[in-house]
């Protein structure tokens, strides 16, 4: 049970806008642009000195596209399922996995399947990137690298090197992705395979 008082939810607010706008890369002259709200007032919310109300609130969890409850830390009510909302970007499906800002986010990523090969694009942009794919094959051009991964392989990758993902094939792949700013990076730790290390 959540024993918080409206007081202590309320206070952690100021930590949680200044994590999200980092994590974003937003700077707070960006973020005022957007909402409309000031940088003096933006600067006193993340502080702490400033009370959020739901009139500052409600311009940042859109610019942040992040539900209010998420916004505030509000708690949870009993009801234990997630209601996972998609987005679509660059004609792929992005499910969060993952509701808190800042730190590593993690993805179910869906590229449809389309009759002609897409054309690579490849985008620059601060992190780091940790993929596992679940189905179809995945064509990934990272630098220099074209890779095509099938299901059961994962790839990390700074994100500062050009970088593209699509199907290999023209047909659908599901991955999981975790992302996180730079610095930030997935561990997989394994045991030993059966009739290995033995002296």
């Amino acid at each position: 049970m959540d024993r918080r008082t409206d007081d202590d939810v309320l206070d952690a607010v100021g930590a949680r806008l200044r994590a999200l706008r980092r994590d974003r890369g937003l700077t707070l002259a960006d973020v005022s642009a957007t909402t409309g709200v000031s940088e003096s007032t933006l600067s006193r919310l993340e502080s702490g000195q400033r009370r959020a109300t739901l009139e500052l609130l409600l311009p940042l969890s859109r610019t942040y596209d992040v539900p209010l409850d998420d916004l505030v830390g509000a708690p949870r009510t009993g009801d234990p399922r997630i209601h996972l909302k998609p987005v679509t970007r660059f004609g792929m499906t992005f499910v969060p996995l993952s509701r808190r800002p800042g730190g590593v986010h993690a993805f179910k990523m869906i590229i449809p399947a389309r009759p002609d090969p897409a054309e690579p694009t490849p985008q620059t942009h601060e992190g780091f990137e940790w993929l596992y794919v679940l189905s179809g094959r995945l064509r990934l051009l990272v630098g220099e690298r074209d890779l095509t991964l099938s299901p059961g392989e994962a790839a990390e990758f700074d994100t500062s090197l050009p970088h593209w993902l699509g199907s290999a094939d023209g047909d659908t792949v599901e991955l999981l992705v975790l992302f996180g700013l730079q610095g930030v990076r997935a561990h997989l730790r394994t045991g030993p395979r059966a009739g290995r290390d033995r002296p």
